[in-house]
């Protein structure tokens, strides 16, 4: 529950701001009260190293009008480089107690993220390689949605997009906005324009999130634009 809150925080689910400060700082304020009482809890401590790692990328996820700015698009000097160390700290703390779990798995993602100077940087192998362990714990249609992209990160659009095939039959995010989106990027990756503006659009009408309504637009309306240059 706790994390359910400081998820919609930093990313709300609807309405015109892509985040609320209130939620996500409220969550870290509760997770540190809770590894106090629970020192030796190493998932509690994956929690809150999770929000952290998280978190220290707020600054850098919005442009000055309040836009949506991608992780891989994000400049890096932004990001709170002091919440990103001590997120680290604590998921080696929790990762010596000896007994892994979803949070800090997911920690360790978020951190791997953080480490990379750029995105190209990233060590996508060892992501992807978290997230089947991830799916040991739980078979969420939103970690297999961010394995696909990993996959694809390690071995090309294709295989992603086959991946995202799996998913598309599955009632819990068939019709789900990230899953059009996520189709939408590896679709322009792979060089399928036309098919990736119509899901970047597709994305657009499901979500109820104005900032990310906005970028899924405008990202098919450029994509359309290049697509009507290169005729």
């Amino acid at each position: 529950m706790l994390y359910l809150v400081f998820s919609e925080g930093y990313t709300a689910s609807g309405g015109d701001r892509l985040y609320r400060v209130d939620l996500s700082t409220e969550a870290i304020r509760v997770a540190r009260l809770l590894v106090q009482l629970l020192p030796d809890d190493p998932e509690v401590g994956g929690l809150l190293a999770l929000m952290l790692l998280t978190y220290a990328r707020r600054a850098a996820r919005t442009g000055p009008n309040g836009e949506l700015i991608p992780l891989d698009e994000q400049v890096r000097s932004n990001w709170d480089g002091t919440r990103i160390s001590e997120g680290e700290r604590i998921l080696q703390q929790a990762l010596s107690l000896g007994a892994t779990g979803p949070y800090q798995i997911q920690a360790a993602i978020a951190a791997l993220h953080d480490e990379a100077e750029n995105s190209e940087a990233t060590d996508w192998v060892e992501i992807l390689g978290l997230y089947e362990l991830l799916l040991r714990f739980s078979d969420s249609p939103m970690v297999r949605l961010s394995q696909a992209i990993a996959l694809a990160m390690v071995e090309g659009p294709a295989a992603g997009l086959a991946a995202l095939d799996h998913l598309a039959v599955d009632p819990r995010v068939s019709t789900h906005h990230r899953l059009d989106a996520a189709r939408a990027h590896l679709l322009e990756r792979a060089g399928q324009h036309a098919e990736a503006i119509r899901f970047y659009r597709q994305a657009a009408q499901r979500t109820m999130s104005t900032p990310e309504q906005n970028y899924l637009l405008l990202h098919a309306a450029r994509l359309s634009d290049s697509l009507a240059g290169a005729r």
